[in-house]
């Protein structure tokens, strides 16, 4: 007979702390896990972080995209899941959030310079297409 098999699911972990362990935690408190630069910024603008992720919370709730400007917002581990549109300066990019991007900012996953596109030179732009140019 065919035997249960169980498939081990890797745990994801950040710095030794599960996901759901690091949900349960404060703001402050997710603060220590971090690298200094960005434990400072996040000590300094918990009360900000705070506001979006419970203002973010109420708007995916009610199934509306959460559109935001703040790129300089950390992720916390309580917006893991969440689906946000990040303002790049010209529209809004969709961003799923997911457990490798804790202790980063917005902005870095909502590119605000576009890829440059090469193409054949212009018309005027050498010696041979000046001379065609003219005629």
């Amino acid at each position: 007979m065919a035997e249960k098999i169980e498939t081990t699911k890797k745990q994801i972990t950040f710095r030794g702390k599960t996901i759901d362990e690091l949900k349960a935690l404060e703001t402050r408190e997710f603060a220590k896990f971090l690298k200094s630069r960005t434990r400072r910024a996040v000590l300094r603008q918990f009360q900000d972080i705070e506001n979006f992720v419970s203002r973010a919370k109420i708007k995916t709730e009610r199934n509306k995209p959460v559109r935001t400007h703040k790129r300089t917002i950390i992720i916390v581990p309580q917006m893991v899941g969440m689906k946000l549109q990040i303002y790049n300066g010209k529209e809004f990019i969709p961003v799923d959030i997911t457990t490798q991007m804790l202790g980063h900012r917005l902005g870095e996953f909502s590119m605000t310079r576009a890829k440059i596109k090469h193409s054949g030179a212009g018309i005027g732009a050498t010696k041979g297409s000046k001379a065609k140019a003219k005629k």
